[in-house]
């Protein structure tokens, strides 16, 4: 039964979602103050939390910047629909996904869903290509003998990429793969995220090549980055 904290000081919404998401076998924990929610976030050993951004204490994107610089669990973001620049700011912080309000309980629990089946579903293999390797078990990156911290999204795009090195893997899988969705024109997330992926694999060889208007392909071999 996985466990689910849920940070929001709406409390009629978190009512529902408890009632909502407890039918559908999950256990809740409710929060409506940043700063408690944060404590919790990173001692409460939740699988996931969900997080509004507007909070009485501390707001959503610092208890967001807190919570990833001890804590890789995933964190589905709560935006207001429209505020763009959010879910900008909250992706670069180390958000896993977002999820703009008002919104339908079903889709929530889709994308609880589809962040629990990715980080949970892994194969345990280690793989090692073109310098950078990836412990699936572990959750471990080193690149070039460094090790290399990554959020849970960081690491299950890298590991998609890596598994399919040479080859380009679409926008539209990424998607599907990371958050069990369609990808739309205005929804850069993953892009965001093969971005900090880049920067946080800085070597003296470009790893992750971009195939405009298809998607990326890890570079197999130093040659192959070459032309990257």
């Amino acid at each position: 039964m996985a466990r689910v904290l849920i940070i929001d000081d709406d409390t009629e919404l978190c009512t529902l979602l408890e009632e909502f998401l407890e039918r559908e076998g999950f256990r809740i924990t409710l929060e409506h103050n940043g700063n408690r929610g944060l404590e919790l976030a990173l001692n409460g050993g939740f699988d996931i939390v969900v997080l509004d951004l507007m909070l009485p204490g501390i707001d959503g994107f610092s208890v967001l910047k807190r919570l990833r610089a001890k804590s890789k669990v995933p964190v589905l973001m709560l935006t207001a629909r429209g505020e763009d620049e959010d879910r900008i700011v909250g992706l670069e912080l180390g958000a896993d996904d977002y999820l703009p309000k008002p919104f339908n309980p079903r889709e929530l629990l889709a994308r609880i869903r589809a962040i629990l089946r990715r980080v949970q579903g892994r194969g345990k293999g280690r793989i090692e290509v073109n310098g950078v390797v990836i412990d699936p078990g572990t959750r471990e990156v080193f690149c070039d003998d460094r090790r290399v911290e990554m959020t849970t999204l960081e690491f299950d795009i890298l590991e998609t990429l890596v598994r399919s090195a040479g080859s380009v893997v679409s926008r539209d899988a990424l998607m599907e793969s990371m958050y069990n969705r369609k990808a739309t024109p205005f929804d850069r997330s993953i892009d965001m995220h093969v971005s900090h992926l880049r920067r946080k694999l800085e070597t003296d060889r470009p790893l992750i090549k971009t195939v405009r208007g298809i998607g990326y392909q890890f570079c197999a071999s130093s040659e192959e980055a070459g032309d990257a």
